[in-house]
């Protein structure tokens, strides 16, 4: 089991405080993050993720009341969001076999088909992903997250650009977190993907809600 646990976490931009005061503890293999546009999701997600550094306060992250160190961490992490963008020039598996090389995977050649089929990109493999349509670029963002099997998946607004049967895939997605030993958490103001999530943080409020 995963634990994260925050203690007075707080993140500024010069004058701007973006959230602060933020202290929990979570045990369940779920967590949603809650709150409008502009609250503060992203940013609160990306200091989670380790992509920005907190202004003040600490997360900890435990697997098995063990603490995981920096690197651990980072390579049982899955991360997935808009903002976060492949190689336009690359083809969707050529993309994926970058970034299986930069994580030093050296078994990744049937994860990466397995995943590009799961994501119902199979025909687009050998596209290059700037040609793609903004739901099939969200679909390859997804891909690149769990190819590498993480236990921990972060997801900021996982729907963005998605269809139905793509909403459907974020459904199991979490249900296969949520069935096995692993944590997700997922920011969005989406009512329908927070009720994935067997608790739900507000990030306006700071509580659970």
């Amino acid at each position: 089991m995963f634990t994260l646990q925050l203690s007075q976490l707080e993140k500024s931009f010069g004058a701007k405080t973006v959230f602060s005061n933020v202290s929990f503890v979570h045990r369940c293999n779920s967590l949603g993050i809650a709150g409008a546009n502009g609250s503060g999701k992203s940013t609160f997600l990306k200091c989670l993720g380790g992509l920005l550094r907190p202004s003040a306060g600490s997360i900890e992250w435990k697997e098995n009341d063990n603490f995981l160190e920096k690197e651990r961490f980072r390579k049982r992490l899955g991360y997935a969001a808009p903002y976060i963008n492949l190689y336009d020039e690359l083809s969707c598996r050529e993309n994926l076999i970058f970034l299986a090389k930069v994580r030093h995977e050296r078994e990744y050649s049937s994860q990466i088909d397995e995943w590009i089929e799961k994501v119902e990109l199979d025909h687009a493999k050998n596209q290059p992903f700037g040609s793609l349509s903004t739901g099939q670029q969200q679909r390859l963002r997804l891909a690149a997250a769990l190819f590498h099997q993480p236990d921990i998946l972060l997801l900021d607004e996982p729907g963005s650009n998605l269809d139905e049967a793509g909403k459907k895939l974020i459904s199991d997605i979490s249900e296969v977190f949520k069935a096995e030993d692993k944590l997700l958490i997922l920011a969005s103001n989406d009512t329908t993907e927070l009720g994935l999530c067997d608790d739900v943080f507000s990030i306006e409020k700071r509580a659970f809600v």
